[in-house]
């Protein structure tokens, strides 16, 4: 099987990153990961190389300005690329690369390698109260940053459902994690095509229902008390 670059992109909480971490550990011999770049503070437990390349914002610029990202994107006010050095060393050990990206990013992974080469998913979790609740959790946002990401999910999700089929080949929930990456790895050996139990599944009507009620739900959460940082 051709290794190929599997995307993962979401919202800021839906629990991309874990997913990747999980193909990584579950089939550590198929799946490789590409360390992306970003200008923003590590959070605790994160090192560098790892979990991220953190950079200072004129090294980010420096690398984009020699054309060493594949993607790049700004997002929350910080920037964020992947590495074409990255995605080559993964390919070249036969591994799929698995990458953990905004949804700009998604969009030039794609035009940059198109499918078969490229699978791509967009995650939501369970529900927008779960989105919200794990960004809360972070403590690593004040309540108008937490707004901010929310105003930000919400057009990420309308936009990844005018580009179904386009940029996103499918809609991943991630309401367990075990299930997801089941299903990421299904797809993926079966060369990006869902079997027939997922055929029926309406993946654009999923996303605009998650756009609904996450507009309905964010007012009426009580903003939480205490420190934000």
């Amino acid at each position: 099987m051709a290794a190929r670059v599997v995307v993962l992109a979401a919202p800021s909480g839906a629990g991309k990153t874990t997913i990747a971490r999980a193909l990584r550990t579950r089939r550590p011999d198929e799946f490789g990961y590409s360390v992306s770049g970003t200008t923003r503070r590590a959070r605790p437990g994160e090192r560098d190389g790892e979990a991220y390349h953190f950079l200072t914002r004129d090294e980010f610029l420096g690398r984009q300005a020699a054309g060493e990202f594949l993607e790049s994107t700004q997002y929350a006010g910080e920037l964020y690329g992947t590495l074409r050095s990255e995605v080559e060393r993964v390919l070249h050990a036969g591994k799929h690369v698995v990458l953990d990206v905004e949804v700009e990013g998604a969009r030039q992974v794609r035009k940059a390698y198109p499918r078969p080469a490229s699978v791509v998913f967009f995650v939501i979790p369970p529900s927008p109260r779960v989105l919200i609740e794990r960004l809360r959790k972070r403590r690593t946002e004040s309540e108008a940053e937490l707004a901010r990401r929310i105003d930000i999910a919400t057009g990420e999700v309308e936009t990844a459902a005018r580009e179904l089929g386009d940029v996103y080949d499918h809609v991943l929930v991630n309401d367990d994690l075990d299930a997801a990456v089941s299903e990421v790895i299904e797809l993926v050996q079966g060369g990006g095509r869902a079997s027939d139990r997922d055929a029926p599944r309406d993946m654009k009507s999923v996303l605009s229902t998650f756009v609904r009620q996450l507009k309905r739900e964010a007012p009426q959460l009580k903003p939480s008390t205490g420190r934000s940082r």
